[in-house]
């Protein structure tokens, strides 16, 4: 049964993270947007959430039984209310990032204690990461184009990369290539290389419109050698099309926690919205010339509650390790147009104020776009809901 109470140990942690967004995210996520650049890795801020154990744990800590089971719901709540506070700080965070759920899923016992057993053991912020997306290969991943092929005790990777997400500061990022692009999605395999590995470079850091804080990085492989044991889970996991269901599977975990974002981006949004209503009308004492705003304020509130609903449901089956994939597309559809109408909504309630460079709704506007974007374009979602609900393939 899908429980709706939020346990003492995530409250304490929520606290935590709105002191830390009222003091250091949004201020953070600003003075970022304002230089155009993302916050530097030896920012003291990313020292401040490491002493306090944020990105310290990997994931696949918790235990077997359903009352131990609360990372993904955990998650869920945690990144809505970072989000609310900042979203591209909150993405810039250390830790293993995307990167966690495909090493979780598919390392080997070996892989886990070497990759996320990283993150424990330093006492300095580090990062994982995650690419997939390449120049040609966006929303359909059965598209990717770097190759991989077996040179005695090494694979070897060639291609290109883009939008990875702290993939310039990553410690080590998890890399889908395929072994041959005739196999289709039978193909896919996913390496994790590590920082310094001879012919793994960062091309570039992405200008993004928003969501400034966080680095996108463009990365080329070439002739980079990469040591067998690196393969994820070995070359024996990968049976008929293994390769493409392990990102399928991680994508399913990280779909809710991306909608919970859209969420508290939403939330921040409406929140200012509702503020800057409320301060108009103590100004006019006329609620006449707001009141088209009224339903619309009553509606998106509605959206919110609805959304926060549909992510928590695709976490608890995540949690209950039972198959989630058409919750989980759902909630990605659902929320980042709850985020994009919120904060529509704020900037027609601001007017001239909310065009103006120094006005968070004018930077949320910005952010949000993204968020139909990452983790499965809306339209592919809305494809993956009809394949689940109808049970006919496109293929």
């Amino acid at each position: 049964m899908l429980c709706l109470e939020i346990d003492p140990d995530t409250q304490r942690l929520l606290e935590m993270i709105r002191w830390l967004g009222r003091e250091h995210m949004r201020p953070l996520g600003l003075e970022a947007d304002r230089q155009h650049r993302p916050i530097p890795a030896d920012h003291p801020f990313f020292q401040l959430v490491w002493d306090l154990g944020i990105g310290r744990q990997g994931w696949g800590d918790e235990g077997d039984s359903k009352e131990e089971r609360r990372s993904a719901r955990r998650g869920v709540v945690l990144a809505e209310e970072m989000s609310y506070w900042d979203r591209g700080v909150a993405v810039a965070l250390p830790g293993p990032g995307l990167g966690g759920p495909p090493v979780s899923l598919l390392g080997t016992p070996e892989q886990k204690e070497r990759f996320l057993g990283l993150f424990a053991r330093s006492e300095r912020p580090c990062w994982g990461a995650f690419a997939m997306t390449e120049p040609n290969a966006g929303s359909d991943v059965a598209a990717i184009r770097t190759r991989a092929y077996r040179d005695g005790n090494h694979w070897v990777l060639n291609g290109e990369k883009m939008f990875c997400s702290n993939g310039a500061r990553a410690s080590w990022v998890v890399v889908w290539a395929t072994v041959d692009p005739a196999l289709g999605r039978n193909g896919h395999r996913a390496f994790v290389v590590e920082r310094g590995t001879p012919g793994f470079r960062v091309a570039r850091i992405e200008d993004k419109m928003g969501l400034v804080a966080y680095e996108s990085a463009a990365l080329v492989l070439e002739d980079c050698r990469v040591p067998a044991a690196n393969l994820l889970g070995g070359e024996s996991a990968y049976e008929e099309r293994a390769g493409f269901k392990g990102a399928m599977q991680s994508f399913n975990a990280t779909r809710p926690i991306v909608a919970a974002m859209a969420l508290g981006l939403a939330r921040a949004a409406f929140d200012q919205a509702r503020e800057f209503l409320r301060s108009q009308y103590m100004l006019t004492r006329s609620i006449a010339r707001y009141r088209r705003f009224l339903d619309k304020l009553a509606w998106i509130e509605r959206k919110l509650e609805s959304g926060r609903l549909l992510c928590w449901h695709a976490a608890y089956l995540a949690d209950m390790r039972a198959p989630n994939v058409l919750e989980a597309s759902i909630a990605k559809a659902f929320c980042p147009q709850v985020a994009q109408e919120a904060t529509s909504l704020a900037m027609e309630i601001f007017g001239d104020a909310g065009v103006r460079k120094d006005a968070l709704v004018e930077k949320w506007f910005r952010d949000v776009k993204a968020m139909d974007i990452v983790e499965g374009t809306g339209q592919i979602q809305r494809r993956i809901i009809a394949r689940q609900l109808t049970g006919l393939s496109e293929e």
